[in-house]
């Protein structure tokens, strides 16, 4: 997180050369494609470093998110738009959040899910497609 958070610093500063030097160098050090220009909220942490992750680069994640590896959040074919997630999220390992959808806060994302849906407040997805398992989830439930 600590080379996102230089990385976008410069990148909102408008500093050039430097934020695509920080994406470049998360790619090599952790193997995974999290760009500077991405809002990343604060205490959101990545799983094993964050290893096999993909986000695109319009993504918006909110504060204390925690993904897991591998997982892939970004744009779908003929869609413009990108996801949105919430506040106090959980992405487990291998979710896939593909398109224009809203994930709410307090959600819990299955591990190998593919959630192509808009994801309402303390909610919990699982399975290909995405389908929402349980609602009404307390905060603290994962």
């Amino acid at each position: 997180m600590l080379l996102h958070k230089l990385g976008h610093f410069f990148y909102s500063k408008r500093i050039p050369l430097l934020p695509k030097f920080f994406t470049v160098l998360i790619r090599l050090i952790h193997n995974c494609a999290i760009f500077s220009e991405t809002k990343i909220g604060s205490k959101t942490i990545f799983a094993y470093g964050g290893i096999g992750v993909v986000i695109h680069k319009k993504v918006v994640i909110g504060n204390n998110c925690i993904i897991g590896s591998n997982v892939t959040i970004g744009g779908k074919s003929r869609s413009i738009n990108v996801p949105v997630i919430g506040d106090n999220c959980f992405i487990a390992t291998g979710a896939k959040i593909l398109g224009e959808v809203k994930i709410g806060n307090n959600c819990v994302i299955g591990a190998n899910s593919v959630v192509i849906i808009d994801v309402p407040d303390n909610s919990v997805v699982a399975g290909v497609p995405g389908k929402i398992i349980k609602s009404n989830v307390p905060k603290d439930y994962y």
